[in-house]
This record gives C-alpha cells, structure tokens and sequence, in this order.
C-alpha cells in the first residue's frame, strides 16, 4: 500500500475511533462534573472524585459488583463446558440422527430470549431459585452459539488423530482434556470473553429472578441510582457507569492480547 493511501487510511481510522469512544469519553468526563456544570452544559468548573464517593455511597457498590463477578463467571464457565463437550459429541461421536439432532439445537438460535422467560422462570421458581445466584445462571449455560463455534473449531482437528489416540488406548474423555482442548483455546477463549461480557450486562433476567439486594447484579445498581420524583444526579451515575465498565475493559483487553497471541501461534504452527 503506498504511504499516502495508509496515511489516508490511518486518519480515517482516527477519526472513527473518536466518534466510537467519544460517548464513552464523554460519560467518564461528567462522572468528575458537578451536577450543575452538567445540566447546563457548560464546560466543567472542578473536577473531584465526589460522584465516585456518592456513587459508593448511595447503593452497595462491591456487593452488586461481586454478585454480578459471581454469575459472570459461572456462566462463562458453564457455557465453556457445555458446549465444548456438546460440540465434541458432534464432532467425534458417531450415532444415529447426530446432524439433525445438530441442526435442531441450532435452530433454537432463532427463538428470542423474550420467549424463554416464562419457562425459564418458573422453572426456577418451581426449584426454589428465586434470589440464588443458581437461577440466574444456571438457565443460560446451554448455548447454542457456543457449541456451534466449538463445532466449527473441532472439526478442523485431523480425524486421524482421533484414531491414533483409540490405538494407543486413549479414552473419549482423556482425548477431550489432553487434545481437543488444549487445541481449541482460541475459540475457547473467544467463547468465554462473549460469554463473559454478555452476562454482566444482562438486566432484564436479574431483575425478575431477584426480590432484593442481596444477589442484584450492578446493572439492577445502576437503574436504582435513576429516579424519577426528583432531578437526576447525571455526575453520580456516570460514575456508577465507569466503575461497571472497567472489569469488562479490563478483560477485553487482556483477552484481545491473549487472542492475538493465540492466532500469531496458531500462524507460525
């Protein structure tokens, strides 16, 4: 590419990048705003870190956030084994009805997640998990995107292998753990940072399989900080905001770099 076009490129690259980031600039900049800098949207006249403590102060900040780290990662965990070990059957099991019993799971990829809240929550009422941090994980560990990824990942590896490891007595299970995994860590890890940030920024679900405070997630913290009989304090929830947003940045990045890592190895292999 000659250097006037990547130059070219680059700036436009920029420039879209800052209309991307720009709300969520915006947003941290206001969270050290007072209130009324904000409402008349003038520039700001002191920045502090008084939302933050406000923020902190007005809800149970660390309880919402570790509850929803909690169910976060049972998901995310949930979802890597169901799937991997639904996706290996696919792949390496021979029975009968395997590709139409495939194409049936992937069809509930069509159905919208609205339609299984009724099931989903009486099921979990009918087992006593309303406010237990099982009823609002547990439902979502089946993920038909996942085992569908994980097909696709799996069918790459050389069927050969498979019968090398029969002759040398390796059962299905060892062959899952030693080969097929350690192999399959890119899209393993892909699943798991989707997986990941899909539930923490769930709110519809944690609002009806909760009653009270004690396993809300954060999303359920921020709407508590809106109200509706007196004037927003838009500094305090940006606040709130940028705390939420910060494990999610954090484990983007860190999985983004692994990711790299990952396909720069699965290139040199």
């Amino acid at each position: 590419m000659p250097i006037s076009k990547k130059i070219i490129f680059y700036i436009l690259l920029i420039i879209s990048a800052f209309f991307v980031f720009a709300p969520t600039l915006m947003a941290f900049v206001m969270s050290f705003m007072a209130n009324k800098d904000i409402m008349t949207g003038s520039l700001p006249t002191t920045l502090s870190l008084d939302n933050y403590v406000k923020a902190f102060g007005q809800f149970p900040l660390l309880k919402y956030l570790f509850n929803s780290l909690i169910i976060s990662v049972a998901i995310m965990l949930g979802q890597l084994i169901l799937s991997s070990l639904a996706a290996y059957a696919f792949v390496f099991l021979e029975f009968k009805g395997r590709d139409v019993l495939f194409y049936l799971f992937i069809a509930t990829m069509m159905v919208p997640f609205e339609a299984s809240i009724i099931p989903n929550f009486h099921t979990i009422r009918d087992l006593g998990w309303i406010d237990e941090y099982e009823g609002l994980s547990v439902p979502f560990f089946a993920l038909a995107f996942g085992t569908f990824l994980l097909r696709q990942n799996f069918k790459q590896i050389p069927k050969e292998l498979r019968e090398a490891s029969q002759i040398a007595g390796m059962g299905d299970f060892k062959f899952y753990l030693s080969v097929v995994l350690p192999v399959s860590r890119t899209s393993l890890l892909t699943l798991g940072v989707y997986g990941f940030l899909t539930s923490w920024n769930m709110y519809l679900w944690p609002l009806l399989a909760t009653t009270n405070d004690s396993v809300r997630t954060v999303q359920i913290g921020l709407k508590q900080l809106q109200t509706q009989e007196q004037l927003n304090d838009w500094g305090v929830i940006m606040a709130g905001a940028t705390i939420v947003v910060i494990p999610t940045l954090i484990l983007l990045f860190l999985g983004q770099n692994k990711l790299q890592k990952g396909l720069t190895e699965g290139a040199l292999k």
